[in-house]
């Protein structure tokens, strides 16, 4: 498995080997020991899947507080994403800052995200597919949203925002200038 470090603390890219031959790829997507080995040492509880039918679906910036934060393991089954990751650690040097990564079916990588980020992402193919593992359960008492147009974010999701397609959920979410985060 390939590991890149990002800007962010804990953020790694995983690109895992692929095996290939005129049939296609063989690949191992998620292996304790190889996670050990780059230093992840997180049990996965859930496993999530969601598919949007449309380009410039926007789905976040999501958390889940504590006492359920997750840690994440993302990629794309299908089709194609910008994944972005926002530092919430009131704590943190990078409090703020963004790390956007595109994830694709075609290019296997993978992106870790620990407890204390916000996640989000914005579908660049039609019909894309994501998948995550999750390290604690759903909460809906945990959950929250932080506007994917935020201005002191300053994040460039690579569409026309005007377009972004999106739930009430996050068309509605708090400014991260308003933003009382709940990680330390």
């Amino acid at each position: 498995m390939d590991v890149e470090e990002t800007a962010l603390d804990g953020v790694l890219i995983l690109t895992p080997k692929r095996f290939g031959d005129a049939r296609g790829f063989f690949s191992e997507v998620w292996k304790k020991t190889a996670l050990l080995g780059v230093g992840i040492d997180v049990e996965f509880v859930q496993d999530n899947q969601s598919l949007s039918a449309e380009v410039g679906t926007v789905r976040g910036l999501h958390y889940q507080s504590p006492p359920h934060a997750q840690d994440k393991l993302v990629r794309c089954g299908a089709g194609a994403l910008m994944d972005v990751v926002v530092d919430a650690r009131k704590s943190s040097t990078t409090y703020g800052e963004v790390v956007a990564v595109e994830l694709s079916a075609e290019n296997g990588k993978q992106l870790f995200v620990p407890k204390g980020f916000l996640h989000g992402f914005v579908t660049l193919k039609p019909d894309t597919e994501i998948l995550y593992k999750c390290s604690d359960y759903y909460a809906p008492e945990c959950d929250g949203s932080v506007h994917f147009e935020s201005a002191d974010l300053n994040i460039d999701w690579g569409i026309d925002q005007s377009r972004a397609i999106v739930s009430d959920k996050d068309a509605n979410a708090v400014d991260f200038a308003k933003f009382d985060s709940p990680f330390d």
